[in-house]
Formats: C-alpha cells, structure tokens, sequence
C-alpha cells in the first residue's frame, strides 16, 4: 500500500511540475507576443505625459519623452528574450560540435579542447565579455557574438564527458568495426545521445545570456540606444532616481528579475523532468 502511495505522490509531483512548467512557458511567451505589440506604444512620445509616476492609465509610469513605460519594459523584455535565444543557441551548438570532435577527434582534438575549455574558464568572465563587444563595436549581432563565444566552455565540459561514455559503448565499437567512420559514428550515435542535454543545457544557459546582455546594453556596448532593451531603460534611469523617478528603474529591473527566474525553473523542471534517475519529482 506504501509503495502505491509513493508512486502516486510520484506522479502528482511530475504532473505539478509539468503544469508550472507549462504555464512558466506561456507565461514568457506571452511576454514576448505583448512584446511585439508594443513596440510602436514604446517609441511614442507624449511630451504632455511626461515623467508621470504609477497610475491606472500608465501602470509602469511614463519617462521623460512621456512614454509609456509598461509598453517600453515589455518590448525591452522581449529583445533580451530573443537576444538571449540566439546567443543560447549559439553556444549550446557550439559546444555539441566541440564534444563530437573531442571524442571521435583522437587524443590531440580532445586534448585541444580540453585545453580551450579551461583557457575560456580561467578567463574573467565579464570582462571577456565586455572586450568582445568592445572590439566587435556594439550593437546587437555584437552582444550576441560576446555572449555565445563565452558561455559555451561549462556546457561543453559536460557534453564532452557524455560523449566519452558513448563512445566507450559497445555497439559504437561495432560500428568501427564495421567500417562506420568517425563522423558517421558522431552523427548518428553521439549526437543523439547528446540531444537531451543539450536542450537543458541551452535553456540553462539562456538565464544568464539574458542577464549579460542587460548588463553590456546598461554600460553601453549592448544593443542599440534607440532600443528599449531593460539595459538601456536602466541605464537612462539612474539620471532620474535622485529626482524621485523610482519607476524607472524599479519596475524594469523587477520584470527583467521574474522574466529570468521563470526561465530558470523551466530549465531546472526540464532538466528534473529528462532526467530518470530523478526521484524528487
């Protein structure tokens, strides 16, 4: 009876954790629909509107053009959304490409990327960042080349030891002996195997893409000026906090904190969900 009882609370944990995954989803994707339908209220100006705390008419307040900050957040967030995407995807791929040619590679490949993994983990992280979009001149193909080139090395740690276990297999040693090349074996047996964590290492890596490009916009070398991205947003609201413009940072950056957190769960609920040795669900 005991063991029934387990296994029920099993499953009502993996359905709970299926639903707030679902919804977290929905959630960010209704950010970024809202997102895009707000980007021209973003960019209008209503010079009599200008600077207006909280209200029900502007929820967000406005700034000192007098637009509307709700709409000017919500298309922020979804330019460090698709920002954060690109780059996550770009490093993630990356790194699955560097673990391939690791294990079928031979020991001088896998000791090449052995060494540049610990080169770009020994490196200062920030600071390799703000000199890639320093040297590549800003803007937003500049931040999301920054943020790919730096965010591959740990992912590709990982993917690199799964290979390895695939590649110590048996039916991997029966494909060598059939004659299968070592790129076929990777395409077909690695990277397969690979797929999985992939995925949750690339949604793992999309908090922090988002959170880097907020930060390079803040500084200036992230994205356009012209763009409401919430870096930008933060950056033109410290001139106004010792005036009292408190809006204009606080409820940006609060958006920015709960869109990265949301982001966050669904990556460690996909991951918990993926994984079967997992027993907490």
């Amino acid at each position: 009876m005991s063991a029934v009882a387990a296994v029920r609370r099993l499953g009502d944990r993996r359905r709970r954790t299926v639903t707030f995954t679902a919804v977290s989803l929905a959630v960010v994707l209704a950010v970024v629909i809202a997102g895009t339908l707000s980007v021209d209220a973003a960019s209008t100006t209503h010079l009599a509107d200008r600077n207006l705390s909280p209200s029900w008419q502007h929820p967000f307040g406005t700034d000192r053009l007098g637009r509307d900050m709700l709409a000017r957040a919500l298309s922020g967030l979804r330019l460090s959304l698709v920002v954060g995407v690109s780059a996550a995807v770009i490093s993630g791929t990356f790194a699955v490409l560097m673990a391939c040619a690791a294990a079928v590679g031979g020991r001088l490949v896998d000791r090449v990327v052995g060494w540049l993994v610990d080169l770009f983990l020994a490196l200062p992280h920030l600071v390799l960042l703000i000199l890639l979009a320093f040297a590549l001149g800003g803007g937003t193909r500049a931040v999301i080349i920054a943020v790919a080139v730096t965010h591959w090395p740990s992912l590709t740690r990982v993917l690199r030891g799964h290979a390895r276990q695939v590649m110590s297999s048996d039916y991997v040693a029966v494909s060598g002996r059939l004659g299968r090349g070592r790129w076929w074996i990777a395409r077909r047996h690695v990277v397969p195997q690979l797929l999985g964590h992939f995925l949750v290492g690339t949604v793992l890596l999309f908090p922090h893409a988002i959170l880097h490009e907020a930060a390079l916009s803040f500084l200036g070398l992230g994205v356009d000026p012209a763009e409401p991205s919430i870096g930008v947003l933060l950056a033109e609201s410290m001139r106004f906090l010792s005036a009292g413009a408190w809006w204009l940072a606080v409820l940006p950056g609060l958006c920015l904190l709960i869109t990265v957190k949301l982001v966050d769960s669904i990556a460690e609920n996909t991951r918990a969900l993926l994984d079967p040795r997992s027993h907490h669900l």
